[in-house]
């Protein structure tokens, strides 16, 4: 492994973001090559926590732009406040020089800048976290298209608007819908699975203070075998530590049969999958974890 790719994952792993090299190098290469990162994989594996660490250990501004469906141009980018414009209108209301006031009230101060915007405008290079770009529209995906290519925006009242220092960009999906070519080639790939048995007990460890190394362990028997099943939204490692901090929140040092009925809401989100779940597929788990 490459030297700053070594500094890297230690500096994550300080932060509690425990990366195999894979993960690391991708977002070294990012960051280094200037180039946004599409970043996919089941909900609750750690898309959204790469940017929220590489904020952290840049020490820089994350600015989030939360995607759905529906989301337009206006709230990715900017808004003209209106309020304000109409306020200076009035007060200039006797002025005689209208194409002065025009002017004046389609100036940056009277500009709402949006997550994209805010991303392109700062003096420092921001981390900027396109997050869950499978819900938003395809038609949202190409203008964003055209704002990643140059990282620069044109506002027809103020004329182009360069950033001067480009942000890292960190894209990520849930594969609800596949994204474009386009958009793909623009950005650099990372899919990330499930952690292995060995990475899942130690994130545990990193995130949950006070929990045993044996009810560590447990948990992820558990949580793994449940992936296992054909469930409808199987567990992240999300649900993994909120189920651990559940336990340990209980002072529960081990897990039987009980303990794991009174708590799997923290674990499995859906009722469905709830359902599917008899108690002798519980035993059967715990079996499997060393635990009844």
């Amino acid at each position: 492994m490459r030297p700053e790719i070594r500094a890297l994952q230690e500096a994550m792993r300080r932060a509690d973001y425990i990366a195999e090299p894979s993960i690391v190098t991708a977002v070294h290469l990012a960051r280094a090559m200037e180039k946004p990162l599409l970043v996919e994989g089941d909900a609750g594996v750690g898309k959204t926590e790469i940017a929220k660490v590489m904020a952290a250990l840049m020490e820089t501004e994350l600015i989030r732009l939360q995607c759905y469906e529906g989301l337009d141009v206006n709230t990715a980018l900017y808004e003209w406040n209106y309020q304000k414009q109409l306020l200076r209108l009035r007060m200039g209301a006797d002025e005689t020089e209208a194409d002065h006031l025009e002017g004046v009230i389609f100036g940056r101060r009277y500009l709402l800048e949006r997550p994209l915007l805010r991303a392109i405008t700062r003096e420092t290079a921001p981390v900027l976290l396109i997050d869950e770009i499978d819900r938003a529209d395809e038609g949202f995906e190409a203008f964003l298209l055209e704002v990643l290519s140059d990282f620069q925006v044109t506002i027809p009242e103020l004329g182009t608007i360069r950033a001067t220092h480009r942000p890292l960009v960190v894209l990520t999906s849930n594969r609800s819908r596949e994204i474009g070519d386009a958009l793909r080639r623009r950005c650099l790939y990372l899919y990330i699975e499930h952690p292995a048995f060995a990475k899942e007990v130690e994130i545990i460890r990193a995130k949950v203070p006070g929990i045993s190394d044996a009810l560590a362990v447990q948990i992820t028997h558990v949580v793994q075998g449940l992936r296992a099943r054909r469930l409808m939204k199987p567990p992240g490692v999300a649900e993994t530590l909120d189920w651990a901090r559940a336990l340990v929140t209980l002072h529960q040092d081990h897990l039987d049969a009980d303990i794991v009925s009174e708590t799997l809401g923290c674990v499995v989100k859906d009722q469905h999958d709830i359902s599917l779940l008899h108690a002798e597929d519980v035993e059967t788990l715990l079996a499997g974890a060393g635990a009844g």
